[in-house]
């Protein structure tokens, strides 16, 4: 419920999110939550909310969406280690060591590259980040199914008279791969959200478009970006700014940190 809740929260303001900031407003620039509910406002007058709703807008389609294909891969690995055939094994094997030998930084940043300037968006580096994280949750989601008994597991409820469906997807995936599949799902969200923050954030500290982003939104590195002068300057009052993008980010941590406690295995 509380990773249910927390998710709805953070999709909701993703939807309700502006296609623009609103108009300055001087006379209320830098002003504190009271005054400009709920986040306050940066130094222009316009509310920090729009730019937590637009960074949400930015990280929570491609979050997912790299989510579902991490996911995809542990049951693939989990249900292709029942199936026991050493051939199918040492090609998935081998794939693995290939994808996991590139270097991954180095591998988004020439996805970046080769994306489009009217086309920049974090979906294409979402995936290229799900893809190469792939391999360990492969061979995690694995090993959960040797040490389930493999091959002679499946065997053993085929004796028993259970249908396919009912031993991979229930007995299998539901039952024992669960725990895997959705901590490396939840991981990889958490990850991608860190990388859009990463990469916006020295986008932002070098005045040049963000590869994440349109220029007409605005990502929760902003909002870091705008705060961090707070800690080192006293004369600089956006420390709201700073917690604001602190919280959207603890959210997205906490989103993960539920669903993984609820999928435990028990």
């Amino acid at each position: 419920m509380l990773a249910l809740g927390a998710f709805a929260l953070l999709a909701v303001a993703a939807f309700a999110a502006p296609a623009h900031l609103v108009e300055p407003e001087p006379s209320r620039s830098f002003a504190g939550p009271l005054d400009a509910w709920p986040f306050g406002a940066d130094r222009a007058g316009r509310p920090l909310l729009e730019y937590a709703q637009q960074g949400a807008r930015v990280v929570l389609g491609p979050a997912l969406v790299a989510g579902c294909v991490v996911a995809a891969s542990s049951v693939a690995g989990g249900l292709l280690r029942c199936v026991g055939d050493p051939r199918v094994d040492a090609a998935v094997q081998g794939v693995g060591e290939v994808l996991g030998a590139l270097p991954r930084m180095v591998v988004i940043l020439v996805t970046a590259l080769l994306i489009p300037s009217t086309s920049r968006g974090l979906l294409p580096l979402a995936v290229a980040w799900a893809v190469l994280a792939s391999p360990g949750a492969m061979d995690e989601a694995a090993a959960v199914a040797e040490r389930l008994g493999g091959a002679r597991f499946v065997e053993a409820l085929r004796a028993h008279g259970f249908s396919w469906t009912r031993i991979f997807l229930f007995h299998v995936v539901a039952l024992n791969l669960r725990p895997v599949v959705v901590r490396q799902a939840a991981e990889v969200v958490t990850q991608v959200t860190f990388l859009e923050l990463g990469l916006s954030y020295l986008a932002v500290q070098d005045a040049q478009a963000s590869f994440t982003h349109p220029d007409s939104l605005k990502s929760w590195a902003d909002l870091l970006y705008m705060g961090y002068p707070s800690i080192v300057l006293d004369d600089i009052p956006t420390e709201h700014a700073l917690w604001t993008g602190l919280a959207m980010v603890a959210l997205v941590t906490a989103i993960a940190k539920f669903a993984t406690s609820a999928a435990r295995a028990r």
